[in-house]
């Protein structure tokens, strides 16, 4: 099944079922243009086997970013900039794979080193340690349906410059999450209250984004099986946005979950209890986190569907393309550091690396303290930093080093940010 072909709605083939998921890289130049390191970086992955490349985000707001280093297409580009957006599209499709571009805006996920007073659908405040995030700002109707524009703005400049599918990031609690949920979105106007309206923002720009890019071209969508926050976006939700957006024209739907409160998209508690949802949990979610909903849902739809998180084993893959599970096994973390791991999967190989069983930022006999949530936010996060130098090291020299420590990387990663933030000031 991993080697199968998959045609989409919308007529495109995809080689093989696997699908390099969405990773934030971090190595765009301060101006928010793509650099030599993201086409190494593509490059490799698109020799690695992979069917679909996803990239890291591309945000629509460089005042919005996710992290420094994000690219960004926030209007009309440079001679220059477009030229090093289609060199990275070249490279990463240089084997004959798709590379579709990851469109988003962070909203109130945006670090306030970033912006300290991001523009938000609610001015309602991340409720994590240490302060990273500012007090958001309610957008009003006029800048909604600015940045409906720069979505599908951002979705042609990137069709132009060879990208051959896109992807809308509307999970993990970024802005088109944060419509979503009625926690986050307290809105009483047409962009807030009921479903249908929390819904508007996302269903308006795959519509616009549809007509814009043509009946042949793919059209994803990131969505949340559930925020597994009490009060939020659930499962019910989920389905039926999932029906809106089939009718709308998409081509594959990829299930996730969380947000950075509660972010289960890396199989991490949160700072909250977790609200668990009305669906039935198989053996199999210890690995494949999202697989359960995404079976749930192909009950119900009939388009391609996706699931990322937790996936390491062959048989797991393949038995969850076997029984419906999903159309598109999504790999995050094995690739940091194997580049070449889809191949190796495609030829036979059992196993991905399970790289973040032994990563920690706290020595062994410190561990006891992560039974504190606060402890084990900032352990979870610092490991992530381990990853994204791991993305980094590739960019820069073709190769992972396995052997950095999570300390070493994390301070890598804020040296690098805290530079990347003052070239773009002019500092």
């Amino acid at each position: 099944m991993l080697n199968q072909p998959l045609t989409l709605p919308c007529g495109a083939v995809v080689p093989n079922r696997i699908c390099k998921a969405a990773m934030t890289e971090g190595l765009a130049h301060p101006d928010g243009s793509a650099s030599a390191e993201l086409a190494r970086l593509y490059g490799l992955w698109s020799d690695g086997g992979s069917g679909i490349l996803l990239s890291g985000n591309i945000q629509v707001d460089g005042d919005h970013l996710e992290r420094p280093g994000n690219v960004v297409v926030d209007g009309p580009l440079s001679e220059d900039a477009f030229q090093a957006l289609s060199t990275m599209a070249k490279e990463g499709t240089r084997a004959g794979n798709h590379l579709w571009a990851q469109i988003s805006h962070a909203g109130r996920q945006t670090q306030k080193i970033v912006n300290p007073s991001p523009k938000a659908p609610s001015a309602v405040r991340l409720r994590l340690p240490q302060s990273q995030f500012g007090e958001p700002v309610a957008l009003t109707h006029e800048e909604i349906e600015t940045l409906i524009d720069r979505f599908v703005n951002c979705a042609v400049v990137c069709q132009q410059a060879g990208f051959t599918g896109v992807q809308f990031h509307a999970a993990h609690g970024y802005l088109l999450s944060q419509f979503l949920s009625p926690l986050t979105n307290q809105r009483d106007d047409q962009w807030g209250g009921v479903l249908e309206n929390r819904a508007r923002a996302l269903l308006t720009i795959v519509t616009r984004a549809r007509d814009a890019l043509g009946k042949e071209f793919p059209i994803s969508v990131k969505l949340n099986s559930a925020d597994f926050q009490k009060g939020g976006f659930d499962f019910d939700d989920s389905l039926t946005v999932a029906g809106w957006l089939a009718d709308a024209g998409l081509d594959l739907l990829e299930i996730s979950g969380g947000t950075y409160e509660q972010p289960r998209l890396l199989n991490l508690d949160g700072v909250e209890p977790i609200d668990e949802q009305a669906i039935a949990r198989s053996t199999m979610a210890r690995e494949a986190y999202f697989v359960d909903f995404a079976k749930a849902m192909r009950e119900k739809l009939s388009i391609p569907i996706m699931v990322t998180g937790g996936l390491r084993r062959r048989d797991v893959m393949e038995h969850v393309l076997e029984t419906g599970g999903a159309d598109v096994i999504g790999l995050g973390r094995p690739l940091c550091v194997e580049t070449n791991g889809p191949n190796e999967l495609l030829k036979g190989a059992d196993e991905l690396g399970r790289y973040e069983n032994s990563l920690s930022l706290l020595p062994s006999w410190l561990m006891w303290l992560t039974r504190f949530n606060t402890v084990r936010t900032i352990n979870s996060f610092a490991t992530q930093f381990w990853f994204y130098e791991q993305i980094a090291n590739i960019g820069r020299s073709g190769s992972a080093n396995e052997t950095l420590s999570v300390f070493s990387a994390t301070m890598a990663q804020q040296k690098a940010a805290s530079a990347w933030l003052k070239k773009r000031k002019g500092e």
